[in-house]
């Protein structure tokens, strides 16, 4: 084991396999904070995150605050006497918990900051257009996503990426930077830069249902590019004869002469939608409360 005390903070899978990585690396992991079990599927079952699944499975100590801020937390938290506090994919930090441990506490961000600050990284980086984003290490402190790099990894986007693809990429490439930042500062050979000042910023603000909506008065090609940066989580959306569709994959051209949101369809092959200018073609979708499905097999039982 590696002398350096670690405290771990993540609750998603994304989380994980820097988790993982951590303890193959045979690095001293103290103590695991991660979100509280909560009631989750349609039998509101109690689950836990997959952090703390993780660090059961390796025996590791877990803290579950509900406020980060509670005098108990800190107690416990100050008890571990970490020397270095990680975060991945967790809450936004209190300076009493970020401040703690006398290395710091330095967070994996899913994008080449300062571009793509806030809690959809990968998700902005594909609707974008974006053809390279990749994971940055950097220290925290007071503002959100800003804090002096220490490292960077790049990745490209490829044409047939979408958020799944993209992001078991970025997890494991993720999980290596945390690795390689832990052994910098383990060897006091880190030199932290300030996050460089851009004119134009793009920011990653969280996704919610209305966020998901598809634009039919867009081009084509930003219309598959939304499609893409949320696919197959949490899924852009349509409306057509007044029933909601999840559209999963997609296709476009530059031409066509549907007008925006109108569609056409011979009910076995295809279904095109018009945008403004260019044709979405219709690859995969999923009507609300039934499963996904390929064009063809939707269109084989179901109309439009």
């Amino acid at each position: 084991m590696n002398k350096l005390r670690i405290v771990f903070m993540g609750t998603p899978e994304f989380a994980v396999a820097s988790l993982e990585a951590l303890v193959k690396a045979h690095y001293t992991i103290v103590g695991v904070i991660t979100a509280p079990d909560k009631p989750k599927g349609r039998g509101r079952q109690v689950s836990m995150s997959a952090v703390k699944t993780c660090a059961l499975v390796h025996h590791l100590p877990v803290l579950q605050p509900s406020n980060l801020k509670d005098l108990q937390f800190l107690q416990q938290l100050k008890a571990l006497k970490a020397d270095l506090q990680i975060v991945v994919a967790f809450r936004m930090l209190p300076e009493a918990v970020w401040n703690m441990p006398p290395l710091g506490t330095f967070n994996l961000h899913a994008s080449l900051l300062p571009q793509y600050r806030g809690a959809a990284p990968i998700n902005w980086a594909i609707i974008n257009g974006e053809k390279e984003t990749g994971v940055t290490t950097f220290f925290l402190q007071h503002q959100i996503d800003t804090g002096a790099i220490i490292l960077q990894e790049k990745e490209p986007i490829l044409p047939t990426d979408n958020v799944g693809t993209l992001y078991t990429r970025l997890m494991e490439l993720g999980a290596q930077a945390v690795v390689n930042t832990v052994a910098r500062i383990e060897q006091h050979n880190v030199n932290p830069t300030p996050q460089p000042k851009v004119t134009e910023l793009k920011p990653a603000p969280k996704l919610y249902k209305e966020t998901c909506r598809i634009n039919w008065q867009q081009p084509a090609e930003q219309a598959h590019n939304f499609v893409r940066g949320l696919s197959p989580y949490p899924a852009a959306w349509c409306t057509l004869n007044e029933k909601d569709y999840k559209i999963f994959e997609t296709e476009f051209t530059t031409s066509g002469s549907l007008a925006p949101g109108s569609w056409a369809t011979d009910g076995k092959t295809y279904l095109n939608i018009g945008c403004q200018p260019g044709t979405l073609g219709v690859r995969a979708l999923q009507l609300q409360g039934k499963k996904r499905m390929h064009i063809e097999d939707f269109l084989r039982g179901n109309k439009i």
